[in-house]
């Protein structure tokens, strides 16, 4: 904008004018301001200004982004001006330059099509030549010529014409036209008629400006300063370089030192790390290179350079592009997808929010680890893995200090420098197997990198210079949290990962497995066929497992007999059907283990949890001639003896009313045997199952082999909850059990339990171990139970039962 007052009067303003709506500007008077029109109704109006009659009305439209102002959001106070120029555009519009002739405001808009017009009214300004309005505008004056010396965008012209303005209103429009304000503070000082308010005002504003403008100089200074001092080195580094060319002495050790220092600049360290790698740089310049620092120096500073200080990817999280690519990733985990949908919907609330750190915890095989580069996925981050089994060294987690040979950085940041950004999804795979010795606890160190409120300046011991941190999204992984240290475990938020069922094998083994291995092998799937019956063969008699490691393995080798079978030159499509699976893979490699033919004494169906998953477990029990002695077989543990031990003490407390003779508990041995006896067994999960065989064994009572049984027994005959019950119970829908007698207490954790599991067996939960006896033993005596507590039963000499003093069997 320019502007150059007029000696003679401004023309009568009419009272009817056609108004141009104006978007984000304010024209002043006496200020000549260009103008572009786009609008058709603008256009209309421009049309129809008559040569004669250039007049029109300026008023402001309140908001920027109103595409069709209505009268009401036009501003009440405008400028009447006149137009000076137009000139049609290529594309249509029109460009004007309009001089500004006096404040008006509207009074009514009397037409609104094809554009507006409306009834206007002159404002007649309020003037007054006091001392104090002098010194307004000379003080105005002054400051306007210091802004103008400061401010690079203002041309000095506009001095010579602000001194030519006699007239303060004047003055202060002049000034306004030129100051970087808002259209509020621009429509403000418009309809400020009092011209030392208005004067005042714009001196507010000026002093805002002139203190911004001198700033912004100090700034430019200073950064002129640098750049200057960096282009002062930069050319004495070249004339350096250029006399020692000259000289025949440049070698490449300088231009190794000139190329650390260029990406060194091109890192973008923080300030802290950028002088600790110059100052290395400048260290590193003095050694000669067959001193053994200087190797070492050298490869630090490659890690410092090539380490994502600032670089990182923009999360793009869409959760319905996240449930699509868990569903595309993983079958069924449906509990563990709401979860992780839940957790990146807070990312899209808050992307800076310092979430949970997730611990998905499952037996091997079940997908924890592709579970994190779903997330990674869907998150569009690189992934990173950090593989912790077996770690004893604290160092490989905070890295080996520099004074050591070989010396390298933790495991951390190697992670985060083969990902390239530093936000990238870190996966801590194998938590539960960190170990600990004279080389320090890998663990501890872990609390400081899982930390949020430490890890923002990790301090890895061979970098010795603070990394971020915070930006990582860390997921771990575990099969067990039993062996996962407390101070860590409670930095995670566990994810239980249950094993899959036999028909969640079958589909993932479809869908996934199938696919991609056949894909790998070179085949296709009309040259391959494997029936739904074949799978499930393989998933039941060549497996034993949780997750499906061992499935696909297996669908690999039928792959690789027919991809020998293709090669050889073999036309028809191959089909495997249940019969043909020995003939791919030979004979079963898992027998399942299966009811007995018939009821037997002292035979207890048990059920057991392995890490594969659930299993039946046979519970033996015989009485012989002997001492009265318990004899314990088959590789049990010191808390599975304590069981045998707790069940032997309830049976006898209640051999009465079992039809069992005491005597016999004393002058006989008691043997129990768990088969399978090279595979370790511990756990109180069998309290009731060696019960109940004790008690078949010494009664002489066969155990229904349909009833299945698990829980913690304790010496008063009390059944307490234990774990894996969707396990067991999928073991015994397997080996076709029709009754499971669970505790009580476990009645909640159906909710994992599939339908058809629940549909299929006959639930009992039980409180005490006489109602386990009552479904398992067809015993002559009923036993008494009441309330689900055991009653004492009397003992020899009828008297109720006592508890038994030392020194007594």
């Amino acid at each position: 904008m320019a502007g150059d007052p007029e000696k003679n009067e401004p023309p009568a303003v009419p009272d009817r004018l056609p108004v141009l709506p104006l978007r984000g500007a304010v024209v002043f008077p006496l200020m000549v301001t260009p103008l572009q029109v786009g609008q058709a109704r603008s256009l209309r109006l421009i049309q129809d200004l008559g040569p004669g009659n250039r007049m029109l009305g300026l008023f402001a439209v309140r908001g920027e982004r109103v595409e069709e102002p209505s009268p009401s959001d036009l501003y009440q106070v405008g400028t009447a001006a006149s137009v000076i120029q137009l000139a049609q555009l290529p594309d249509g519009r029109v460009n004007l330059v309009v001089q500004g002739l006096q404040r008006i405001r509207l009074v009514e808009v009397i037409q609104q099509d094809p554009y507006f017009v409306a009834r206007v009214q002159p404002l007649e300004e309020v003037t007054s030549d006091t001392p104090e309005t002098q010194a307004l505008r000379r003080g105005a004056l002054e400051l306007f010529v210091e802004l103008v010396r400061l401010s690079p965008l203002l041309p000095d012209a506009l001095v010579a014409a602000a001194m030519n303005l006699d007239e303060a209103s004047s003055l202060a429009d002049f000034i306004a036209a030129h100051l970087n304000l808002s259209l509020e503070e621009r429509q403000a000082l418009l309809e400020t008629i009092d011209v030392h308010a208005r004067l005042r005002q714009v001196s507010i504003y000026l002093t805002r400006e002139v203190d911004l403008a001198r700033i912004g100089q100090k700034v430019q200074e200073e950064i002129r300063e640098e750049v200057d001092r960096g282009q002062r080195e930069a050319f004495l580094r070249r004339q350096l370089e250029a006399i020692q060319r000259e000289l025949g002495v440049l070698d490449d050790r300088s231009q190794e030192l000139q190329g650390l220092r260029s990406r060194i600049a091109e890192a973008e360290m923080p300030a802290d790390v950028r002088k600790e790698a110059e100052r290395e740089v400048d260290r590193l310049a003095k050694l000669p290179p067959a001193a053994p620092e200087y190797a070492m120096t050298r490869t630090y500073l490659d890690w410092l350079v090539s380490l994502p200080w600032t670089k990182e990817t923009e999360d793009q999280v869409n959760l319905g592009e996240a449930r699509r690519v868990l569903d595309d990733d993983h079958e069924d985990l449906e509990k563990v997808k709401e979860r992780i949908l839940e957790f990146l919907a807070v990312r899209v609330l808050r992307a800076e929010a310092k979430g949970p750190i997730l611990c998905f915890v499952g037996p091997p095989g079940v997908g924890k680890t592709s579970l994190g580069r779903s997330i990674a996925r869907a998150l569009g981050r690189r992934f990173a893995r950090l593989t912790l089994g077996g770690v004893h060294d604290e160092a490989e987690i905070r890295g080996h200090r520099r004074t050591y040979v070989g010396a390298l950085p933790g495991r951390v940041i190697q992670a985060l420098r083969r990902a390239g950004t530093r936000n990238p999804v870190m996966m801590l795979d194998e938590l539960d197997k960190i170990g600990a010795d004279f080389r320090g606890d890998p663990a501890a160190a872990l609390l400081e990198v899982l930390d949020p409120e430490q890890n923002h300046a990790f301090l890895d011991h061979y970098l010795d210079v603070p990394f971020d941190l915070s930006h990582v999204l860390f997921i771990g992984t575990a099969n067990v949290t039993a062996t996962i240290p407390p101070a860590l475990l409670d930095r995670l938020e566990v994810i239980e990962i249950p094993g899959y069922t036999e028909d969640q094998k079958l589909a993932i083994a479809m869908h996934h497995l199938l696919p991609r291995q056949l894909e790998e092998h070179g085949l296709t799937e009309a040259r391959l066929r494997i029936d739904e019956e074949a799978l499930r063969r393989i998933i039941r008699e060549y497996t034993e497992e949780a997750g499906v490691r061992g499935l696909e393995r297996e669908i690999a080798a039928i792959c690789r007999k027919a991809a020998r079978r293709v090669a050889e030159g073999a036309q028809d499509a191959i089909v495997v059907k249940a019969e043909d699976v020995s003939q791919f893979l030979g004979p079963p490699k898992v027998l399942p283990e299966l009811l007995e033919e018939r009821d037997e004494v002292g035979v207890v169906t048990g059920l057991a949890w392995t890490p594969a998953g659930g299993d039946v477990l046979f519970v033996e029990a015989a009485v012989v001639r002997g001492r009265g002695r318990l004899v314990l077989t088959g590789h049990l543990g010191q808390v599975m003896q304590e069981s045998a031990r707790a069940a032997l003490t309830y049976v006898r407390s209640r051999a009465e009313a079992l039809g069992i003779d005491p005597a016999r508990l004393e002058t006989e041995d008691l043997h129990i045997h768990v088969p399978g006896g090279a595979i370790p067994k511990d756990g109180p999960s069998a309290g009731v199952a060696i019960a109940t065989a004790i008690a078949s064994a010494a009664a002489r009572v066969p155990v229904r082999r349909r009833v299945a049984m698990t829980g913690e027994i304790t010496l008063r005959g009390k059944v307490l909850p234990v774990g894996g019950i969707r396990e067991k119970l999928l073991a015994a829908d397997r080996a076709g059990v029709e009754t499971v007698l669970l505790p009580r207490r476990n009645e909640k954790d159906l909710e994992d339990v599939p339908a058809r599991i629940r549909r299929t067996l006959r639930l009992v939960f039980v409180d005490h171990t006489d109602e386990v006896l009552k479904e398992a033993l067809p015993l002559p005596v009923p036993l008494a139970v009441a309330g689900g507590s055991a009653v004492q039963s009397p003992d020899a000499s009828g008297e109720p039962g006592r508890p038994l003093e030392r020194g007594e069997r």
